[in-house]
């Protein structure tokens, strides 16, 4: 038995000792100094590919194929990083045969690592883009392109800070990969236990105070998970059978935890990795990035929360019973375990002025040893090395899953670049809206929704912004203002049919149709549509850094008006009385000054 179990044993070894080199690489970068970009990004990628190829693989035929894509991609990303200086000098164009192969795997390695991350929309349009760039030459019209030489092109896309080894990748190396090790070792202790119980000591004995629990601590979860699939997996473990047995309506149960999930990836620090891309993007400090997009997150969960008084009245949800209750010394205790590592994370960043991914290495510490105790203040041995095992495999995972899909989505941006069709988009968008903001926004909303259901929201937003932003931003928004409308109409695909993940996931959890689950989740998810409308027509709700009071008087407004229009949406029961309550809604949020 012993032999048997061995290889098994050493295998999971030899990926804990690659998750911890893996998170070791990525911390280590924040305290090392200045690294070589060409040297940080390439080892970034050597460390993703096995993750994704081998470790993912479900299949003989993917493992041996993985186990070959590997050994390719590893060793071509580490050629890169050790020649670095001498890759410096050619300025983008490749010398020789052997280098041309080189770009080559790296691009086939990049593609191959999106698709079996995420399927295959966004590599089919990662495809599509290079194949523009080697062939639009011989496209007729203001759509062609006057043509790269092949060997410029590649170079450009894999020896150069431009392409792959971009400044999307960037975001991913040093913001991105350190966050995702801070959610995994909170998530890997007692914090997840921490949000729940805060959640139902704050709202379990509420009207509907199940329903609300799961919408307090989605958004909690949220908040470090970044991912409304992990949301929705782990709080909805708890909170979907604690719906269920107080007699709520399964479409309903499930509906509530697809919406409030969804909600964890417009909820700062996280944001689904949206808030560091989004830094990058547009320039503007992440700190700056936090405090824009808190009201409106919070917006969010207040019309969820009003939608699910508003299904109380018609389903009359009872409150969690008072022996399911935690009591006050557990939520005590359970809440320090995320409540110390949040407390220093923003220590760092606004009281000692770190840098957001310094502060977040502050607050990995600190979450780290407090996985050496338990809620009754013990060391179990085995509990801890269960805790560290999971944090870095799990951190080793999520970092993989993301990089892919950044790597993948900056063969586009790269594209996009070099043969001006960003540019042409722009003008494509500008033309077919008449120059006008409004059509803009409703043709850019339009694009999001489509994609959104093709990809993760992160490339969804990064491929749309690309294209659209540009053309919003001509029209008089703000760059801020932009990206975050184009991000929020990315996540619609949670919750909107046809391809709606939290939607699938809660309604396999709980049993229920989940075209019913969806039906429900659009209206108690009524903010996710309205809000980035509001923010167009109410552009001080993002100022609250700026203009606090503003910003406050604005967030009222948009709160009334959601208010009414959630809860006539939903308890209203004539399509009459529906369409005008909702009509009287959607008119106070739009009450802003109008750009």
């Amino acid at each position: 038995m012993m032999i048997a179990k061995q290889p098994a044993t050493s295998l999971r070894l030899l990926w804990l000792v690659l998750a911890g080199l893996m998170v070791a690489f990525h911390l280590g970068l924040i305290f090392w100094g200045l690294v070589p970009n060409l040297v940080s990004r390439p080892l970034h990628l050597a460390f993703v590919l096995p993750w994704v190829f081998v470790f993912g693989a479900k299949s003989r035929v993917e493992l041996v194929s993985g186990l070959m894509l590997s050994v390719l991609g590893v060793s071509a990303s580490v050629w890169i990083a050790f020649n670095y200086d001498i890759l410096g000098d050619q300025y983008g164009f490749l010398e020789g045969n052997f280098q041309v192969g080189v770009a080559i795997v790296l691009l086939v390695c990049v593609i191959e690592a999106a698709r079996r991350s995420i399927g295959w929309p966004l590599p089919l349009v990662a495809v599509t883009a290079l194949a523009y760039a080697l062939f639009g030459s011989a496209i007729p019209g203001e759509f062609g392109h006057s043509g790269t030489p092949l060997r410029s092109f590649l170079g450009t896309m894999t020896i150069a800070e431009g392409g792959i080894w971009g400044s999307l990748t960037a975001v991913s190396v040093g913001v991105v990969s350190i966050f995702v090790i801070f959610g995994a070792v909170l998530n890997a202790g007692e914090a997840g236990q921490g949000f729940m119980n805060v959640a139902a000591a704050a709202a379990g004995r509420l009207k509907g105070g199940a329903a609300k629990v799961s919408v307090i601590s989605s958004a909690l979860f949220g908040s470090i998970s970044g991912s409304a699939s992990a949301n929705v997996a782990s709080t909805g473990a708890i909170t979907l059978p604690a719906m269920t047995k107080l007699g709520y309506p399964k479409r309903l149960a499930a509906a509530v935890e697809a919406v409030a999930s969804s909600g964890g990836q417009i909820m700062p620090p996280l944001m689904g990795a949206g808030a560091f891309v989004m830094v990058e993007l547009t320039g503007v400090p992440y700190t700056g990035i936090m405090a824009a997009a808190i009201l409106p997150a919070v917006l969010y969960f207040f019309a969820v929360w009003v939608g699910i008084n508003a299904y109380a009245r018609r389903y009359d949800l009872r409150g969690v019973d008072q022996d399911e209750q935690p009591s006050a010394r557990d939520v005590l205790i359970t809440s320090a375990f995320f409540l110390v590592p949040f407390s220093v994370l923003l220590w760092g960043m606004f009281g000692a002025g770190f840098t957001p991914q310094y502060a977040a290495c502050m607050a990995i510490l600190a979450g780290a040893v407090l996985l050496l105790f338990n809620r009754e203040g013990r060391f179990d041995r085995k509990q801890i090395g269960e805790r560290m095992t999971g944090a870095l495999l799990n951190a080793a995972r999520q970092i993989a899953m993301i990089a892919s899909i950044i790597f993948c989505a900056s063969i586009i941006i790269g594209v996009l670049s070099i043969t001006g069709l960003g540019v042409k988009i722009t003008s494509l968008i500008l033309s077919g809206s008449g120059g006008l903001l409004w059509p803009s926004l409703l043709l850019t909303a339009l694009a999001c929704l489509v994609l959104g259901m093709e990809v993760p929201t992160t490339a969804a937003y990064v491929i749309c912004v690309s294209v659209a932003g540009p053309a919003l931003i001509q029209q008089g928004l703000e760059p801020l203002q932009a990206h975050l409308f184009v991000f929020w109409f990315a996540l619609l695909s949670t919750i909107t049919p046809p391809v709606c993940g939290a939607v699938f996931i809660a309604a396999g959890m709980i049993g229920e149709n989940w075209i019913k689950v969806a039906l429900s989740a659009m209206a108690l998810g009524v903010g996710l549509y309205v809000i980035p409308l509001g923010m167009i027509a109410n552009p001080d709700i993002l100022r609250l850094a700026q203009a606090p009071v503003s910003a406050l008087i604005a967030f009222l407004r948009m709160a009334f008006g959601l208010g009414v229009l959630s809860y006539g949406l939903i308890a209203l029961e004539t399509p009459v009385a529906k369409l005008l309550v909702g009509l009287s809604g959607l008119a106070i949020v739009m009450s802003g000054t109008l750009v």
